[in-house]
């Protein structure tokens, strides 16, 4: 095995230069967005090849945990993504804009289920009002978990009870935002002779600023590559 890199130092991603914009790639088509062509999309996957599979690992000494989040479309007129802001205090990705989701539990039958039931715990999101349209491929993290993302179609009307311990506050963005490329910029910071490239997508809302990167993001580009394919 190659040695690994130092440990990435501290950072705030907002200030990391942006080092390109995809808005050369195109967007996907409003007609693919909609619940039909969704589940046609994953009832019938076309061959398709994920972007992002695994960040460089930039932790030393960490056992991979396996882990799954939702990603969830909320089925307004202009579809949306429900997303949440961790709470500070959380020992990994504090503060940061991410699905529903944590590691899996010995009892999850499967990623579907430690999705689910995550949701539940983090956002109070009833499993009832989520119609499970599939996964997409694992995302390994550069602090090692391998994460499988499943995306499904989430009732408008569903109540949510955010958990305060895990969850600073609920926001959606629209899903058309998300999967245009010219809102997918390209990070790039070096430390020593190392560097970690990734994508952000921040949203705008009133005034303030979501900064969507990292796993979040990287895990949004291969949704926008799967409904491109």
């Amino acid at each position: 095995m190659p040695p690994l890199p130092p440990s990435l130092p501290a950072f705030d991603p907002r200030t990391v230069p942006v080092v390109g914009v995809d808005a050369h790639l195109p967007p996907v088509p409003p007609a693919a967005q909609q619940p039909e062509a969704l589940r046609r999309r994953f009832a019938a996957p076309p061959p398709w090849t994920p972007e992002i599979r695994r960040e460089p690992q930039f932790v030393t000494g960490r056992t991979p945990a396996r882990a799954a989040v939702l990603v969830p479309i909320v089925l307004h007129a202009r579809p949306t993504v429900l997303l949440t802001e961790r709470t500070a205090h959380l020992s990994t990705h504090s503060g940061q804009v991410a699905f529903p989701g944590g590691r899996t539990d010995p009892e999850d039958r499967d990623a579907i289920a430690t999705a689910l039931r995550e949701a539940h715990e983090e956002v109070g999101l009833d499993p009832g009002a989520v119609e499970v349209l599939g996964p997409l491929p694992t995302y390994v993290t550069g602090t090692a978990f391998v994460i499988t993302p499943v995306v499904g179609l989430v009732r408008p009307d569903a109540p949510l009870t955010p958990n305060p311990h895990e969850v600073a506050d609920v926001f959606e963005v629209p899903l058309d935002y998300l999967l245009d490329p010219a809102h997918h910029q390209r990070h790039l910071l070096r430390w020593g002779d190392q560097q970690r490239e990734w994508f952000a997508m921040p949203w705008q809302e009133g005034a303030t600023t979501r900064f969507i990167w990292g796993a979040t993001a990287g895990m949004l580009r291969n949704l926008y590559r799967f409904l491109r394919a």
